[in-house]
């Protein structure tokens, strides 16, 4: 950290000053020649104190001189850097530049290579296709000669490509009709296995609908069975309703004479109506349970259930 100037100073001044004398000296002195002493220890301590300052001032001109010398080196070495930089860069680029045109040179002979081996190639496969449309075209030279010798014959024809063409067009057709008729016998091996299924089929459900109607005609007779059963039970409940019925006509028949032979013997006209069986038999039955009546020594008869009751079980 740098020292003020005036702190410095005063630090100079204090190193400059002779040191106190003793106390029994101080007697032996004036006071003015001890202030003539002090004056001039004040003057070859400003003295001192304007030496110091002005090898200070050197000092720091020499430094500032230094200081600028140094500024000066640093800028032409930043300014070297940087010339050294560029030129690195510009080394750099040139460089890549120049790999970059190597490679591309590289690529381009590369390719250019490659385009004469396809080239090649292709020259060499032209040249089989030559030789092989030659051999083809010496083969097909007695072709060529007999369709001269047909478009001779056939005058609607002028060229041999129309002649090639109509050939190509039956071809055509015949192709066409080669594929219709397999697709036609497809359909019809196709419409065979149909009824075929269609014949499988109706034959399952032929047998079916026969075992179906054997069962029919099973439940048919057990049915039939079932009903002469139930008629002949109905025929017998209707003989045996038509006799219970019958007998039941003469019990009332009975039971009403018998009420009009008590009213009678009773000289009482009817009161009850022709069909109050069971009172009709009531009133018959009153006289017989009171045998004390003298006129009706005559009637009394043993004691017989009533026939309502042979009536309702009926």
């Amino acid at each position: 950290m740098a020292v003020p100037w005036e702190k410095y100073f005063r630090q100079a001044l204090q190193e400059k000053l002779p040191k106190k004398t003793p106390e029994h000296n101080a007697d032996h002195f004036p006071p003015v020649l001890r202030l003539l002493e002090k004056r001039q220890e004040l003057a070859e301590a400003d003295q001192g104190l304007r030496a110091q300052k002005e090898v200070f001032q050197t000092t720091m001109a020499a430094l500032k001189l230094r200081r600028e010398q140094l500024e000066k080196k640093e800028q032409e070495l930043k300014g070297s850097f940087v010339r050294f930089d560029k030129f690195l860069q510009d080394a750099e680029a040139r460089r890549s530049c120049a790999l970059r045109r190597a490679a591309e040179e590289r690529h381009r002979a590369g390719r250019r290579e490659a385009q004469a081996l396809r080239l090649r190639a292709q020259l060499e496969e032209l040249q089989r296709e030559r030789a092989r449309l030659q051999r083809q075209l010496e083969r097909l030279e007695p072709c060529a000669r007999l369709l001269v010798q047909v478009l001779e014959q056939l005058p609607q024809f002028q060229e041999i490509p129309e002649l090639v063409a109509r050939f190509d067009a039956l071809a055509d057709t015949q192709a066409a009709l080669r594929l219709t008729e397999r697709q036609r016998l497809g359909e019809l091996e196709e419409a065979r296995a149909r009824l075929q299924r269609l014949r499988d089929t109706w034959q399952d459900e032929l047998l079916r609908q026969g075992q179906r109607r054997a069962q029919l005609l099973e439940r048919l007779e057990a049915a039939r069975e079932r009903t002469l059963h139930w008629e002949s039970k109905w025929v017998q409940i209707q003989n045996t309703a038509a006799e219970k019925t019958l007998l039941l006509g003469r019990t009332r028949m009975s039971a009403l004479n018998l009420f009009q032979l008590v009213c009678q013997h009773q000289r009482q006209p009817p009161a009850l109506d022709i069909e109050d069986t069971e009172g009709q038999l009531e009133q018959v039955r009153a006289p017989f349970m009171a045998p004390a009546d003298p006129n009706l020594q005559e009637l009394m008869m043993p004691e017989i259930p009533p026939l309502w009751v042979k009536h309702t079980t009926l």
